[in-house]
């Protein structure tokens, strides 16, 4: 078992998800960075679909109530060890500071957060309600036994988040017909920087407007991971993993999968340019 004592921002559990159940208006939500989530699992020779647990901008102190073996990836927070497994003894309080760079930690214990699914999945998500609330002082996490042999890596070689301005790679969205040329060019030229309004939703950006060359709204479509809506203020929102499954807002691009992990990471304040 462990037990939360302090929850920072935000933490929550995560795993790979609710996958495949759009058509029935289920999100998929999951772990926001999915690269960093699947690494940790692997350190700790987990099964791919193990809970973990997620971590905005530090702040959750963790006491271990047995031993544990953990490992930690993505946002570097100090205080505890990166990217590698670690043995962490009945009684010890682990405290994760906030994060050097990027956003969102992994937290991923050998067997695995072992709540109860609903819909198939451990997740929780924040725009439907669906899977387990967000951490909150005092609550009891249980931990599976259910893992495979232990990798014998000793350290993982990944980099950090980027700190500074994050390039993020795009394709044309369905949409691009409903900006003009030179709002196009904006999208693309201009640094835009995120705003403190930004969550597992989406990564909402603050910069100059994009011009349009279509009035009106659309009928709801469809929407997918890495999204970017422009909403009527003209400025973009980048869909993270609680997308909605449907909108009404133009698309104008979409972020390329290698690119989704770093917009997971995107703090506020942070800039952000986009390139085809």
């Amino acid at each position: 078992m462990i037990t939360v004592l302090e929850t920072g921002p935000l933490a929550t559990i995560q795993d790979r998800g609710r996958i495949g159940q759009a058509a029935l208006g289920v999100p998929a939500s999951g772990a926001c960075d999915p690269a960093s989530f699947a690494l940790s699992n692997r350190l700790v020779g987990n099964h791919p679909d193990a809970a973990a647990l997620e971590i905005t901008f530090g702040g959750l102190v963790l006491h271990a109530d047995t031993d544990l073996t953990i490992a930690v990836t993505g946002a570097p927070c100090s205080g505890v060890p990166l990217n590698a497994p670690s043995i962490v003894r009945a009684g010890t309080v682990l405290r994760f500071g906030p994060p050097r760079s990027g956003l969102r930690t992994y937290v991923a214990v050998r067997g695995g957060i072992d709540v109860p699914p609903v819909l198939g999945s451990r997740s929780t998500d924040l725009l439907s309600g669906l899977g387990p609330a967000p951490l909150k002082a005092g609550t009891s996490l249980p931990v599976g036994r259910e893992c495979g042999p232990m990798p014998g890596v000793d350290l993982a070689p990944v980099a950090d988040p980027v700190a500074g301005t994050v390039l993020v790679r795009v394709t044309a969205g369905p949409r691009r017909d409903w900006f003009t040329d030179a709002g196009w060019s904006s999208f693309l030229s201009q640094t835009y920087n995120v705003s403190s309004n930004s969550n597992r939703v989406g990564v909402r950006l603050d910069g100059t407007p994009l011009e349009r060359a279509r009035e009106g709204e659309l009928s709801s479509e469809g929407m997918a991971l890495g999204a970017i809506q422009i909403p009527p203020s003209g400025l973009p929102v980048i869909f993270l993993a609680d997308h909605p499954v449907t909108g009404g807002y133009p698309v104008i691009a979409y972020v390329s999968t290698a690119s989704l992990a770093g917009c997971a990471q995107l703090r506020p304040g942070q800039g952000v340019r986009f390139t085809t």
